[in-house]
Parts: structure tokens; sequence; C-alpha cells
């Protein structure tokens, strides 16, 4: 897909989004000070002032920026190997994310918003529904935009050397960022992983795409509600988004439909009789697959090329899912009437793994053995099912992996 070359922005975003709860990472009482720790933190911070110096990021702008900070976040590592988005299965990540309370307080937000975002829709071509999902499922429409300060989560991330550089590029971002004057040292505050305000976007990408609409002469995602949904939107048109189309369509199949044919163009779709549950048009042109992210019994989404626009901000299909399906029902759409396979046993990351591993021995998957159930493992899984003649919905689960493991 032609966002497929996005992928590095998507690594950012991914390590830095937690949808829709952004809780301060609260330091153990119990934990004891190590004086040889603090003295290794504040040496890495000595050792930045020439690269942010090369930037010109003054002196006043980095001593400002780390006064009062003179060791790590305890808290801030363990919060590296879990997110919620990879380890519930679909269904109850929707529960929060796409609650009755949410599509209420986004409809107000929509009410009281229409102005600015008629404004928004006009100058980047991204629908207000989806624009007000991302802003609901990021930050709860501006209430919860983290209370982590940002320089400290960063420079934490950062000395550990997690993902390599990654962090340590993301803290000079933060710096210049400050320099700039678009927020205080005091007010950058954020996620545990750096990303930062309404709009939860790490330093890179903010200075990439972070818009001043409100017109005050600063790009404010921390208390400008006008600046972070134009900012929203401005970072989805960069990505490629296709005003001409819906992220995706919850859709129904009919009787007797062949799976193994599950990429086409909208329009053989609704030729081979597949119908919206919303009872409106499927578009008469435009690339699209067959999601099923809960098997053949569950729902079952027709996904665009905007879909994975929708994942470059977060790479998790769950995510991609809620906000896309936020957005359905802010608009006015219906629930989604197929039940979950919410009592049948799945599988865990151990069991993922192994999936991913026998598949790729099968010359089926090409990438690695992760444990997370993405687009490469779905497509793979499907291409399975087609050559062993079994339902093609590209679903795994337990039973697939037991049949596999039969089969050498």
């Amino acid at each position: 897909m032609r966002v497929l070359i996005r992928a590095a922005i998507a690594t950012c975003i991914l390590l830095a989004t937690e949808a829709g709860a952004q809780d301060a990472v609260r330091p153990s009482t119990a934990a004891k000070p190590d004086m040889a720790a603090d003295a290794s933190f504040r040496s890495f911070i000595d050792a930045l002032r020439p690269d942010a110096e090369a930037r010109g990021i003054g002196v006043a702008t980095f001593d400002a920026a780390f006064r009062g900070i003179s060791s790590p976040d305890p808290g801030i590592l363990a919060r590296t190997t879990a997110q919620g988005e990879f380890g519930r299965p679909v269904w109850e990540y929707l529960v929060g994310a796409v609650s009755i309370g949410r599509i209420a307080k986004g409809r107000s937000q929509a009410a009281r918003l229409s102005s600015t975002l008629t404004a928004i829709e006009a100058r980047t071509g991204v629908p207000r529904w989806i624009i007000l999902a991302f802003w609901g499922v990021e930050s709860d429409f501006g209430a919860s935009g983290g209370t982590v300060p940002t320089i400290r989560a960063l420079a934490t991330l950062a000395q550990a050397r997690f993902r390599g550089t990654l962090f340590r590029n993301e803290l000079l971002d933060a710096l210049t960022i400050l320099q700039r004057g678009d927020i205080a040292p005091e007010a950058m505050k954020g996620s545990w992983a750096g990303a930062m305000g309404q709009t939860q976007f790490l330093p890179s990408t903010f200075l990439k795409h972070a818009v001043d609409f409100d017109g005050d002469g600063h790009r404010d995602i921390w208390r400008s509600e006008a600046d972070a949904l134009a900012s929203i939107a401005s970072y989805l048109q960069s990505l490629g988004w296709n005003r001409d189309l819906s992220w995706g369509y919850a859709v129904t199949l009919p009787g007797g439909f062949d799976l193994t044919r599950y990429r086409a163009d909208l329009s053989d779709f609704t030729k081979r009789g597949v119908r919206r549950i919303d009872g409106g048009t499927l578009p008469a042109s435009g690339a699209a697959s067959l999601f099923l992210p809960g098997g053949s019994g569950g729902p079952i989404f027709l996904i665009t090329d905007n879909f994975e626009v929708v994942r470059a901000y977060n790479t998790s299909d769950s995510y991609a899912l809620a906000v896309g399906h936020l957005a359905d029902r802010l608009a006015g759409g219906p629930a989604l009437a197929a039940p979950w396979p919410t009592g049948a046993p799945r599988l865990d990351k151990a069991g993922l793994q192994a999936l991913q591993k026998g598949l790729a021995a099968r010359d089926l998957y090409a990438g690695d053995a992760d444990g997370r159930a993405g687009p490469k493992l779905r497509e793979a899984v499907r291409q399975y099912q087609i050559r062993e003649g079994l339902v093609a919905d590209g679903y795994a689960t337990p039973n697939l992996l037991e049949y596999l493991t039969a089969r050498p």
C-alpha cells in the first residue's frame, strides 16, 4: 500500500502512543537512591550539550529544560514491554476506546467546534469525524494529554539506549521545540514514552507536522484545541489520506462468499453482493481488502488504503479499528451487530510466535517472530488457509496452530 514507506514514522508513533490513557509514571516509594546511576545520568546530560548547541539550542534553554532533573525516572523502563493495543483482543480494546460515553462526548465536541472543524476539513481534506476520533482515542478529547514531564521521560529512555538512538534524537528535537518557544519546559508533558499533549505527537512529529491554526504564533498541542485538531489533520494529510474514501466499511457478506478473493476493487465487492451494515453504498472505485479481526463469524470490514494511514499513527490493528469505528459512530453510524468470539480460546504471545515461525518455515511469513497479529501474519495465515483449503479469514487461532503443527 501507498503508506508503507512511512514505516519508520509509524514505529516512532507506535512506541509513543497509549491510546486512551496517558497516566503519569509513578516511581516506587520503596526505590532506594542509586548514586552511581544518578551520576551516570548527569554525565549523559552533560555529554548532550555539544549536539544541542550544534542544533542551535542555547545554554539558557538547555539549562531550563533540565533544571531539577538529576536522575532517571525509575518507573519508565518497566513500561516499555507492555502496550494495551497488542496485549488485549480487539473486542476488549474496543470496549474502552469506543464507549457510549466517548461517543456522546465526541458528538458534543463536534457541535461545539463545528466552525473550526469545517475550516480544517477545507484545508486538509480530512473529515472531521476521523480527526475527532484520533483526538478522542489519544487524549479523551484533550482531557488526558498526559502528566509525565517530557524531557525527563525522553532522557531516561535515551540514556538507557532503549531503541538505540531513537529517543536521544527525540530528546534533541524536544529541546528544539523549547528553543523555538512553542511551550515552556514545565508545561511540556505527555506519556511515559515522550508522546506529547492532546495529539500524542513525538517531538520529531511535532516539528514536521504541528500547526499554529489559531494564529497566536505558537504551535500548541497542549492547550489549543484548534492547533491540536489541525495538527492531527495535517499529519494524516501528509501520510496520504484519500479524501474520496473512508478508512473502511463494516459490511456483511452473502452466503457462500469466496474468501480467497479477499482483495479487489470496491466495485467488484459490490457486484459480489457485499453490503454496508449502515445501508450506504460502497464507493464506485478504490482498492480494498477484507478484514475479519474476529474470524469469519465476527464483524467484517472492507479496509482501504486509509486504514494504513491510520496505522501509520499507531501500528496496532486494534488501534486503527478503534479509531475508524469511533469515527463512524460519531458520524451517526450503527454499532457492530455481529458477535465477537469472546469465549473462544485465543493465541497468546508465545502461540503467535510459534505460528509465525511455522509459517516462516513454509515460506509464507517474512519478519520477526514478535508475537503480534498484524498485517504480515494475517496475510501469511490467509495464504496458508488457501493452500490447505481452509476458511480463508486470516484469523490466527489455537486450532490453526494445532493444524499447522500436525503437518510438518
